[in-house]
């Protein structure tokens, strides 16, 4: 009977956070798919179209570049925030002087607001009075110096920089807090066998954290994929273009463009994206996971 009431509180606790989760995520999402399938401006009276809108985005080359630039966006998440956390978590995770400075500086990028980090950004990219720019200068490498936002070869790969700097902190502080639940039995045990720290790392450590370590890379990917406001700031998906994600991109096709059937469309595959490249990564991870080491 004590058990049926606690659950009972537990439900109560759970359920005002449940509907609030489905009002502004689960529900818009129906709403998107049902849109998907409707020409509709946002004043005149919808018009079915079944699968006409996928059909023009399937042909629409600017949808395909805003996804090669999502997917650059999602390597250099992957590739590069998870590896630099996982680096300075192990790093940082061994008694060393001034460890707590270190941390909190790394953290502080994912709490400053996005549009503080893009405006900050565009002053260092700014192809002028750019602090990297004159960097190169005063280095004597002004052959290097470049418009990095104005320059179309230039423009992602340059956001990618700032993307990954962003929110290395998020991932090491989840990294970090995985690696002070290791047993230390263990690793002292691999200490008396006469491991080395690269050993104990790679045997102990790293498979001891390997499930963090496959969430940590889902949430990498489901946040690329959704990225927006700091590209919005930044660059607005220009020049040309270059550096439109899908996620501005829908949002140009639907507010500017009055295409909300357009774009609810794509936001549909952006949902199908990312369900199927999580359910990939995770895959991929559980088998590398379950393999033993040689």
């Amino acid at each position: 009977m004590h058990l049926i009431k606690s659950n009972w509180k537990i439900a109560l606790g759970v359920i005002p956070a449940l509907l609030i989760y489905c009002i502004f995520s689960i529900i818009p999402i129906f709403i998107s798919f049902y849109y998907s399938f409707m020409s509709w401006n946002g004043f005149s009276a919808m018009q079915y179209v079944g699968l006409a809108n996928f059909k023009a985005i399937l042909n629409d080359s600017v949808f395909w570049l805003s996804v090669r630039n999502n997917l650059i966006v999602v390597a250099a998440s992957v590739f590069g925030q998870i590896p630099i956390a996982l680096v300075l978590a192990l790093l940082l995770n061994q008694k060393i002087k001034g460890a707590k400075f270190f941390r909190t500086i790394a953290f502080l990028p994912v709490v400053i607001s996005t549009v503080v980090i893009s405006l900050t950004w565009r002053l260092i990219f700014n192809v002028e009075q750019g602090l990297l720019n004159n960097l190169l200068d005063n280095l004597g490498l002004s052959a290097l110096a470049q418009n990095w936002l104005g320059n179309p070869d230039y423009a992602m790969y340059a956001i990618a920089v700032v993307i990954i700097w962003q929110f290395v902190g998020l991932y090491f502080i989840i990294f970090l807090s995985a690696l002070q639940t290791v047993p230390r039995d263990i690793l002292e045990a691999a200490d008396l066998d006469g491991a080395t720290e690269w050993q104990k790392t790679r045997y102990v450590t790293l498979p001891s954290i390997w499930g963090v370590i496959i969430i940590a890379v889902i949430l990498c990917i489901s946040g690329s994929l959704k990225t927006f406001d700091l590209i919005y700031v930044m660059t607005g998906g220009g020049p040309a273009n270059s550096t439109e994600v899908m996620a501005t991109y829908m949002y140009t096709e639907t507010f500017q463009g009055l295409r909300y059937g357009y774009g609810s469309a794509i936001s549909v595959l952006i949902f199908v994206f990312s369900i199927v490249m999580i359910i990939l990564a995770n895959v991929l991870l559980k088998k590398r996971g379950n393999r033993k080491p040689v």
